[in-house]
């Protein structure tokens, strides 16, 4: 066996592409308009740095009203396609509850190699603790999401030691909603996406949140789609196992109806990924 009871590529490859069957381009065609219809409508600070390289940026989407909280957005594309633009979209009901957004661009393999892309992820969270009072935001107030790959970084920055590595306090998130996640990397060197992301023993063993300590107490939520494969909502049951063998404050469901891309449609004002992350900020 190759990854639990997968014997071959072709079965692992069924259960990790939700594109299958999907029109790529009219998916991101949707996407892509959606966000540039919000940039011309919202208040937004784009590609602001928040590390040397020139993929780490973001674009903060701003709320009226001055010292709101901050939720920092991490997007999905297997941590190989796609970028911080493409997503704005996810920011237009949350700044309409009165919630800043910082949606998060970060270099995609093979360009750099795995553990770039986390050390990225912690570095937007990082720097919006220290500067986002710059942008007129509460740095004191952060929670994070994302989707797919973005769901693992999510779950990756719960397993930061942000106090031994940054000089952060440990409770700097006040929430994480995980969406779609990956948390056990193993199925992925017998992958179609190993080409891409060259991850080695080593890396699965150190990226893969399910088998590292959680030292982030904050509420988490995981979430997965009804309609997508079982291997999505067998990897979210995991990790919400063994989140609450640690004490987390942890709660997991499955969105019915939803497959791995409409699942995003509850970042919508008034949507459930909404008011989700505004009860992270005591709304």
């Amino acid at each position: 066996m190759l990854y639990r009871d997968f014997a071959t590529q072709e079965a692992i490859d069924r259960e990790y592409d939700p594109m299958h069957g999907r029109d790529p381009a009219a998916l991101l065609g949707d996407w892509q308009a959606r966000s540039d219809a919000l940039r011309e409508r919202c208040r937004v600070t784009e590609n602001v740095a928040f590390g040397p390289t020139l993929a780490e940026r973001m674009d903060v989407y701003q709320a009226d009203a001055e010292g709101a909280p901050l939720h920092l957005f991490l997007h999905g594309g297997y941590w190989r396609s796609l970028g911080h633009r493409e997503f704005g979209f996810v920011a237009e009901g949350l700044v309409a509850a009165g919630i800043n957004v910082a949606v998060v661009n970060y270099a995609l393999c093979p360009t750099v190699a795995f553990g770039e892309v986390v050390r990225q992820a912690r570095a937007a969270v990082a720097w919006a603790y220290r500067h986002g009072a710059s942008l007129g935001v509460d740095p004191s107030r952060l929670s994070v999401s994302g989707h797919s790959a973005g769901g693992h970084l999510t779950a990756m920055l719960l397993a930061t030691d942000w106090q031994g590595v940054y000089g952060l306090p440990d409770d700097l998130l006040e929430g994480a909603l995980c969406i779609s996640g990956l948390y056990d990397l193993r199925p992925f060197p017998w992958s179609w996406l190993q080409p891409k992301l060259q991850l080695t023993g080593r890396d699965v063993q150190t990226y893969s949140p399910l088998f590292l300590p959680c030292r982030v107490a904050a509420p988490v939520h995981l979430v997965a789609g009804g309609e997508e494969s079982m291997e999505f909502a067998r990897q979210m049951q995991a990790h919400a196992e063994h989140l609450e063998a640690q004490g987390m404050a942890v709660s997991a469901e499955l969105s019915p109806g939803d497959d791995h891309f409409t699942i995003l449609d509850h970042y919508a004002p008034g949507g459930r990924f909404v008011q989700r992350i505004a009860a992270f900020h005591g709304g």
